[in-house]
C-alpha cells in the first residue's frame, strides 16, 4: 500500500536541491530551501496556537509564492487547505468559510476590506495571516505573513497519506462544494498522469534519490489561478517531481506577458484553460512573429473548458516540436481522459482517449457499445475522492457503486466512437430538452465556433410552451466582424441535426466567462429570457 504526503515528498527534495529554484514570480525566486523551511516555521507557527490536525486553513490569495508556501504550511501541520475563489463577494464567502470550518484565513493586502466585512459573522475563524502586497497596511488583529515565516521551526505532527485536501468547486449552478481527497490518492492520480512518474507504490525517498541521480523535474507555469484545481494540481504536481512553479507577476491576464515569461524562465510546460487563454496568445504570437520562440515548451496543457482545432492549429504553427494535452477532468474525477495533438497528428476537438478506471454507462447501467449511437454518462473508478465535505447527498449522488465498484460520476455525457476514443458532450445538468430531443450545450458551441467569424459561444435553453425548451445561443465576435443570425443558424445547421440549431442568437461583447474559463450558464440563461421578452418573442 502506498502513502504519499505532498510535505513529506518536498520535505526529501529540499534536503537533495536545496538551492534550485523551487518558485519563481517575476524577479523574485524562493529555493527549495526556503521554501520548505518558510513552510514548516508557517506550520509551527499554527501549531503553537492550537490549531489542530483537521483544522481548515483558507488560502484567500492571488497566485504568489506565498500561495504554495500557506499551502505547503498546512500540510505541515496536517491541517487542511482550502481554496478560495478570490472573485466572490461577502456572502458567498462567509458560506464557502463557514461550510469549511475554517479556523485560519490567509489573505493578500489588497482582501482586506473584504475580510474586514466577513469577520464578525465568523467566529470560528480565529486567526489571519496577512500578506503584504504593498495595497494596505497590516491590521492589528491580523499577522504578517512574514513574521510568520520566522518562527522558530518545531516538532510538528506526524504525517500521513490519509492526510487530506480539500478542493471547493462549483458556484455558478449552486453553493461550492468541498472535495475530499486523501493525499495518497490525489498523488497517485496526478502521478499517473503526469510528464515525470514514479512508481505507484513507491515513497518520498525513492523521488528525492531519483532527482539526485537524473536531475530536477520540469519548469511548469499555471497562467490560470491556483485558487482552481487545474492551476493547483498541476503546480503541486510539479513540485512533488522535483521541479520548478513560475507565476506570472500581473494579476490580470496578458497574453504577451505570457510568451515574454515562457521564454525568460525557459518553461516546459504551460498551463491553460482552453480558447480563453490559447486564443488570446495565438493572436500575441501571430502580431509578433519574431519576438517569441516558445522553443523551451514541450506541452502546453489544458483543462476545464473546449480548446477548439483551429487554435490548436495555429499555436502548432509557431512552436511545432511541442504537444498539447486537452485534457479531460473535474475536480471529483482526475484522469477522465485526454487528447493529444501534435505537429504531426490533430485531434478532433472534444474526442477523448479514455483514461484508465473509465466506464461509459447508458441509463441501464451497461457499457456503452464503440460505434453504437447511445450517449451515457462517464465514470471513475480507482483513486477518487472521500466525496463532498458535510454533504452526504450530494456524495451519494456523484459517487455511486455500480457492479460492487465506487465511482465518481460527475455528470458528464458522451458517445463511444468506433475506435473507442470518446465524443464529449457535456455535462447532462446543462442537457436541453427541445420537442422531444436532448441537445448538449457544448456541441453547439464548438460548432458556432467553427464559422470565422465567433471567437466564442453559449448556448442555452429557454422554458418555451412550444418546444418544452427553446435553444438561445449568445455569441461574441471577432473584433471588426460582422454576421448575420440567419448565416449563423445555417452554419450549425450545415453541421449538425437542425434540431440542434439555435433558434435565435444574440450577441455580446463579451461571453464573460470566470477567470478559470468556465461558462455561468445560469446567468446566461436569465439574460437570453429577458431578451426573448424585450424582443417580443415570449
Amino acid at each position: 500500500m502506498s502513502s504519499w504526503n505532498y510535505a513529506e515528498v518536498w520535505r526529501a527534495l529540499a534536503h537533495v536541491q536545496g538551492d534550485a529554484v523551487a518558485i519563481e514570480q517575476g524577479p523574485r525566486s524562493v529555493s527549495w530551501s526556503e521554501f520548505d523551511q518558510s513552510s514548516r516555521a508557517v506550520a509551527t507557527w499554527m501549531n503553537e496556537r492550537a490549531v489542530a490536525p483537521g483544522a481548515k486553513v483558507a488560502l484567500y490569495l492571488h497566485n504568489s509564492p506565498e500561495y504554495l508556501i500557506g499551502f505547503a504550511a498546512a500540510l505541515f501541520n496536517k491541517s487542511i487547505p482550502v481554496n478560495t475563489n478570490y472573485r466572490y463577494g461577502v456572502d458567498e464567502l462567509v458560506y464557502l468559510f463557514d461550510n469549511a470550518d475554517a479556523e485560519v484565513l490567509i489573505f493578500h493586502g489588497s482582501f482586506l476590506s473584504v475580510v474586514e466585512a466577513l469577520r464578525p459573522q465568523l467566529p470560528g475563524l480565529r486567526h489571519f495571516l496577512f500578506v503584504d502586497d504593498a495595497t494596505e497596511p497590516c491590521p492589528s488583529w491580523a499577522t504578517p505573513f512574514e513574521e510568520a515565516t520566522a518562527t522558530t521551526i518545531g516538532e510538528l505532527p506526524e504525517l500521513s497519506g490519509d492526510d487530506m485536501i480539500f478542493l471547493y468547486t462549483g458556484g455558478t449552478t449552486g453553493m461550492p462544494k468541498g472535495v475530499m481527497w486523501r493525499q495518497d490518492d490525489l498523488f497517485a492520480r496526478l502521478n499517473s498522469g503526469g510528464f515525470r512518474r514514479f512508481d505507484e507504490e513507491s515513497h518520498a525517498q525513492a523521488v528525492a534519490e531519483l532527482v539526485r541521480s537524473d536531475g530536477p523535474g520540469y519548469s511548469v507555469l499555471p497562467a490560470c489561478p491556483l485558487m482552481h484545481g487545474t492551476g493547483l494540481f498541476t503546480a503541486i504536481n510539479a513540485l512533488g517531481g522535483g521541479g520548478r512553479v513560475v507565476l506570472l507577476p500581473s494579476r490580470h491576464f496578458s497574453a504577451d506577458e505570457l510568451a515574454r515569461v515562457i521564454d525568460d524562465h525557459e518553461v516546459n510546460v504551460v498551463v491553460i484553460v482552453g480558447d480563453p487563454f490559447a486564443r488570446p496568445l495565438l493572436r500575441c504570437l501571430e502580431a509578433n512573429p519574431n519576438q517569441y520562440s516558445l522553443s523551451s515548451v514541450f506541452a502546453f496543457l489544458s483543462s476545464g473548458a473546449m480548446w477548439s482545432e483551429e487554435i490548436k492549429r495555429g499555436l502548432l504553427a509557431h512552436q511545432p516540436n511541442m504537444m498539447l494535452v486537452d485534457a479531460f477532468s473535474s475536480s471529483e474525477a482526475l484522469g477522465m481522459g485526454s487528447s493529444i495533438s501534435s505537429g504531426q497528428s490533430m485531434q478532433q476537438t472534444a474526442r477523448f482517449t479514455l483514461g484508465v478506471d473509465v466506464r461509459v454507462i447508458s441509463d441501464s447501467d451497461t457499457d456503452v457499445l464503440a460505434g453504437s449511437d447511445e450517449i451515457g454518462r462517464l465514470m471513475l473508478g480507482g483513486r477518487i475522492p472521500l466525496g463532498y465535505y458535510k454533504d452526504e447527498i450530494k456524495s451519494a449522488a456523484t459517487f455511486q457503486v455500480v457492479d460492487g465498484v465506487r465511482y465518481s460520476v460527475p455528470g458528464d455525457m458522451a458517445k463511444v466512437n468506433a475506435d473507442g476514443t470518446i465524443q464529449l458532450l457535456g455535462r447532462g445538468s446543462q442537457c436541453i430538452n427541445t420537442a422531444g430531443e436532448k441537445v448538449f450545450p457544448e456541441e453547439v458551441e464548438e460548432t458556432l465556433k467553427t464559422h470565422a467569424a465567433v471567437a466564442d459561444a453559449c448556448v442555452v435553453g429557454v422554458a418555451d410552451e412550444e418546444y418544452g425548451q427553446r435553444i438561445v445561443a449568445a455569441v461574441e465576435l471577432h473584433p471588426q466582424q460582422h454576421v448575420d443570425e440567419s448565416e449563423l443558424i445555417a452554419h450549425v445547421k450545415s453541421r449538425l441535426a437542425s434540431y440542434k440549431a439555435p433558434r435565435a442568437i444574440r450577441t455580446v461583447d463579451t461571453i464573460g466567462r470566470a477567470v478559470n474559463g468556465k461558462m455561468d450558464y445560469a446567468r446566461h440563461q436569465r439574460e437570453a429570457a429577458e431578451w426573448l421578452r424585450d424582443r417580443g418573442a415570449f
